[in-house]
């Protein structure tokens, strides 16, 4: 078992003011991985103090440093970056290939993909009576998920580095190894002592003092949207930013004349992948309902590809989820849909005997689902699709739209002008079009209860500057 005796502040490794520890297990078989240190508000303090000492020297570094910075941490990554990806496997169960390709490399080219960035702040907007300038907005708290907690993390840290602000940063208590290593390669690195801060422990010990303490200026949350509003309650008080990316219950319209085999597919792959834990999987899919039969038997031989297996293993394509906890949940879902009437094409509730000690869920699709069912309006964060038969694509956007959520969204047509029309018409952050995979240049962020705000890209970089005029009289020197 590894040990984590300590938090990351103000440029060193400090013992936690409080005793508590955390254990963090591995979903594939419910063993102890690791241990790491609970930190209190005591902690939460001493990191947001240290954060707002090192903001003024930090923002006024110049771009070139910030972006210097940056590239350096990235290249700290890579060298390490097989144990990172261990750490990704043995605390989120997410099968090896795909924590190689998407959860840790494609994390480190992100990264990078924010030092061009920080020169943006060094542009001004000039007119004849006034000159708008961009700055850093300060003190971040940085609060990521446990299900892509490297990819999460560097949506946040990229910009907030690329603007010049200062940060406290809290991982998962699920997934904080692979922070607990990025803090080790910052640590080697040029960053000034107190830019970043890291602190593991329990949301419901710390993350109100993090997201209420005056010092700090903006609040980075990615979870629920029922915990994004505790979340926002806290900050209210000090009216200070907050950026929100939260739940999804995505709507996938394969519209008559798409391919059909390739669009099922892709609807299908895009649910399994990350064992359905991703909060804009495409886990609606609105089908016509003339072609209903043919739509489950693609569905079907599609999730059959999906196995389920050991993380560790090149050829496991399906993990477990991330606890034993998200698997009850998602147990509870698909018993849900039973009892509504859905009807279950494959998986379900049995799960193989050799899989009894992890938190596996079998891949499970339902069909003949109503709109209205729990199963189809809220987030089951699981290997679990929907499909949904409509009548005529008017019906299916109006469906497509009939939710609390609007984090994405998608659509397979027969052409890509009409995959733009009915694109435009939902009422999501992100809109996918034939068969569109996710690029990290693009903002992303949702509607309605899937928060407010957006990262990623140039969109991502202004959610941490403020924006400022400077007045000039035409007549002074």
């Amino acid at each position: 078992m590894k040990n984590f005796q300590q938090l990351y502040i103000d440029g060193q490794w400090v013992n936690s003011q409080g005793n508590e520890k955390l254990d963090v297990v591995n979903p594939a078989n419910g063993e102890v991985y690791a241990s790491v240190p609970a930190a209190n508000e005591q902690d939460v303090d001493l990191a947001i103090d240290a954060a707002s000492q090192a903001f003024l020297a930090w923002s006024e570094q110049s771009s070139e440093v910030r972006a210097a910075v940056i590239n350096e941490i990235a290249d700290g990554m890579q060298a390490r970056k097989d144990e990172i990806i261990e750490a990704i496997v043995a605390t989120m169960g997410c099968p090896i290939t795909f924590s190689d390709d998407y959860q840790v490399q494609g994390s480190i080219d992100a990264l990078r993909s924010f030092a061009p960035l920080a020169a943006e702040l060094d542009k001004q907007d000039t007119h004849e009576n006034h000159v708008v300038v961009s700055e850093a907005i300060g003190v971040c708290v940085l609060i990521n998920p446990w299900n892509y907690p490297l990819s999460q993390l560097v949506g946040k840290l990229g910009p907030a580095l690329a603007a010049g602000c200062t940060m406290v940063v809290k991982p998962a208590e699920q997934t904080p190894i692979q922070d607990l290593i990025l803090a080790e390669i910052i640590d080697q690195t040029s960053l000034p002592k107190g830019v970043f801060n890291l602190l593991t422990g329990v949301g419901s010990q710390i993350g109100e003092r993090l997201c209420s303490h005056p010092k700090v200026d903006m609040v980075s949350f990615t979870g629920s949207t029922g915990a994004g509003i505790k979340v926002a309650q806290a900050a209210a008080p000090t009216v200070k930013r907050v950026c929100q990316e939260l739940g999804g219950k995505s709507p996938y319209i394969i519209a008559p004349g798409a391919d059909l085999e390739a669009a099922v597919r892709y609807g299908v792959e895009d649910v399994m992948l990350n064992s359905g834990q991703t909060c804009s999987a495409l886990t609606r899919m609105l089908v016509p309902a003339a072609q209903l039969a043919e739509v489950e038997a693609i569905a079907k031989t599609v999730a059959a590809e999906w196995q389920l297996g050991d993380p560790m293993l090149a050829e496991t394509n399906m993990g477990p989820l991330s606890s034993h906890l998200q698997q009850s949940r998602v147990l509870v879902y698909i018993k849900k849909g039973i009892e509504e009437g859905a009807k279950l094409l494959c998986g379900g509730t049995d799960v193989p005997a050799e899989f009894s000690k992890g938190a596996y869920i079998a891949p499970t699709i339902f069909s003949e689902v109503s709109n209205d069912m729990a199963i189809a309006q809220e987030e089951i964060f699981g290997p679990v699709l929907c499909i949904i038969p409509y009548d005529n694509i008017e019906e299916a956007i109006v469906q497509a739209n009939d939710t609390p959520f609007g984090l994405a969204s998608a659509v397979y047509a027969a052409d890509r002008t009409e995959a733009m029309r009915i694109g435009k018409k939902l009422r999501a952050g992100q809109c996918y079009l034939q068969g569109a995979y996710f690029t990290p240049d693009t903002p992303f962020g949702g509607y309605k209860q899937s928060g407010n705000g957006r990262e990623w890209g140039l969109e991502g970089l202004k959610e941490y500057t403020e924006t400022k005029a400077l007045l000039i009289d035409a007549e002074a020197k």
